[in-house]
């Protein structure tokens, strides 16, 4: 007697067989999510990093930069209190020294990259018609500068020291000069706008803190380099970073030609690897 298999069950088989099939197609043919690489960056790096992580990311496509912009402050405390990003950017080896010696960093990863510099900055109509340090200390002259917990505020102190130690300023300028601020800001990127919302007439600010959007609405004064101070900036990788391999690919493209030339296009002076 000849069996059969009935043809309910040949059906079903067919369609789990087909089902497997598909899934197995669809699996190998998936697209692996992108490793997301953190990156706490000092705010006046704001404009040149958004422009390295897409240039960086168009080059590898595994890789998803993430940026959180701050004062270098105020992401060193971040890091101390339980933040885990991959890598730090800072504006000033104080802090990230500070987290060098608390073993929060790879050490070896640590390196200085960039030099930057103050300026003077003013409105492009220039109301209180200043041209240069010395009008800074006119009574009625409002002006803005950092905190003294941050690099460019700290940096515009030290700035001052060197013109009071000068008898052509003297400390009656420091005093007159602090006497005129009105604000004082703990990242660089919330003293743009008061100038060019005319709620102060002056700023002391990094030579880059004027972006490519804001070349029209404001003028920068170059500041002598007697007076001036030079800011160099470190970056490194965490000491607990998971994506060590992406971080350490992230950097050498910072510092490569690509990098370089963005940074240099925003007013900085890249720092060659080795120097």
């Amino acid at each position: 007697m000849k069996s059969s298999i009935p043809a309910t069950l040949v059906a079903v088989s067919l369609l789990i067989i087909a089902g497997l099939l598909v899934a197995g197609c669809t699996t190998t043919g998936e697209t692996p999510e992108p490793t997301t690489l953190t990156v706490f960056t000092a705010a006046s790096l704001t404009g040149a990093f958004t422009d390295i992580g897409k240039a960086y990311e168009a080059q590898n496509a595994n890789v998803k930069v993430d940026f959180v912009f701050d004062g270098s402050q105020t992401l060193r405390t971040q890091v101390e209190q339980g933040a885990n990003p991959d890598i730090f950017v800072s504006a000033s080896t104080k802090h990230m020294k500070a987290l060098q010696g608390g073993g929060f960093m790879d050490n070896g990863t640590v390196t200085p990259f960039l030099g930057n510099s103050l300026a003077l900055i003013v409105p492009v109509d220039n109301p209180a018609k200043i041209t240069g340090l010395a009008d800074l200390a006119k009574p009625g002259t409002k002006l803005v500068i950092g905190t003294k917990d941050v690099p460019f505020g700290d940096y515009t102190r030290q700035m001052l020291d060197k013109l009071a130690a000068d008898p052509a300023y003297s400390e009656t300028y420091k005093t007159a000069f602090m006497a005129n601020v009105i604000s004082e800001e703990t990242a660089v990127n919330s003293v743009v706008p008061k100038l060019i919302l005319g709620e102060a007439d002056a700023a002391i600010v990094y030579k880059s803190d004027v972006s490519k959007d804001d070349r029209d609405k404001l003028t920068r004064i170059d500041i002598p380099s007697e007076y001036n101070v030079v800011a160099t900036y470190p970056l490194g990788i965490l000491a607990e970073s998971a994506h060590k391999a992406e971080a350490e690919s992230f950097i050498a493209f910072v510092r490569g030609p690509d990098g370089s030339a963005i940074l240099t296009d925003y007013g900085f002076d890249p720092i060659p690897a080795g120097k």
